[in-house]
């Protein structure tokens, strides 16, 4: 199964847990009129519509480079994090919203409420199962836009987990308000997620640097090559676009070194860093240390030998 295969079945999956979650919590929310359940409701709806994103994303990201799009379209998943995110943070004010207007005017939940106890616990394994399959094909294939719906999907583990645990409270005590109590804590959680997915796919759409630490790893890979070039100062750059990232380096060669030295030499470099990041585009620009006779890098380049 290719790479593209793969991450269609994986947002496929996702869309029709989220569809099937979604119907169920509906249902059991309005039977039950549990608050939190239909929290819960709203929380797998924004999830379906991450899926589609997703799913669309994937689609788009996987298409070639072309004339409006010279360095491909990776940049779909960057974006599709980034409303999946949006969705995440919106779905979490409503539940905000509904659960404080709820407390304040005194209206709460119903008690009765076995049927939301089932569907919590069968929505918990669902999105446990179908979390790790993207969580899994996200880090098989770096998709930012499977791992921001991985993430989703886990928060509704968690969410789930706690609604469960409310559920269970007002049975035993009978106090119906921790139904709207427990629907906040929930959004809570699911607003802290939508934070974190809109900040990491924003730092990816506004071409922000690879972490420092993948920075050093590509340093040290030329820096094994010291004897026969320089990294020219401040000449490495690195971003994450989508699922692949982009890499342009300027290296220094003596003026004596020939064409095909260099280029064996480029060539060696670029497949060790693409042994550590394999869907990456690699750039490297070759240029003589010195080829003027009054150059005035040569004197700071022999201080540094």
């Amino acid at each position: 199964m290719d790479i593209t295969t793969k991450k269609k079945f994986a947002a496929k999956l996702s869309i029709i847990s989220n569809i099937f979650l979604t119907l169920l919590k509906i249902i059991a929310g309005i039977m039950s009129g549990s608050l939190s359940i239909i929290s819960e409701a709203i929380h797998s709806l924004s999830d379906f519509f991450a899926s589609a994103i997703t799913y669309f994303s994937v689609i788009k990201s996987s298409e070639p480079a072309d004339n409006d799009h010279p360095y491909g379209h990776g940049k779909y998943e960057d974006m599709a994090g980034f409303i999946e995110g949006g969705l995440i943070i919106f779905a979490a004010a409503y539940i905000i919203y509904e659960s404080s207007k709820k407390i304040i005017l005194g209206h709460s939940g119903s008690a009765e409420n076995n049927l939301g106890i089932i569907v919590m616990l069968i929505a918990i394994v669902m999105n446990f199962i179908v979390s790790s399959v993207l969580f899994k094909t996200a880090k098989e294939t770096n998709s930012i836009s499977l791992f921001a719906d991985g993430e989703h999907l886990r928060t509704d583990i968690y969410s789930s987990l706690g609604v469960l645990l409310g559920l269970i409270l007002i049975k035993v005590t009978g106090y119906t308000i921790i139904d709207s109590i427990v629907a906040i804590l929930v959004a809570v959680i699911i607003y802290k997620t939508g934070l974190s997915i809109s900040k990491k796919a924003s730092m990816h759409l506004l071409d922000h640097s690879m972490p420092s630490e993948d920075i050093e790893k590509i340093k040290a890979i030329i820096y094994n090559y010291s004897k026969h070039t320089k990294l020219k100062e401040n000449s490495l750059k690195a971003r994450q676009t989508g699922p692949s990232t982009d890499i342009d380096i300027i290296l220094q060669f003596p003026e004596n070194t020939s064409i095909c030295e260099c280029h064996k030499i480029c060539d060696e470099i670029e497949k060790q860093i693409q042994n550590l990041y394999v869907n990456c585009s690699i750039s490297i620009h070759a240029e003589p240390i010195c080829y003027k006779s009054n150059c005035q890098n040569c004197p700071k380049l022999l201080i540094k030998k």
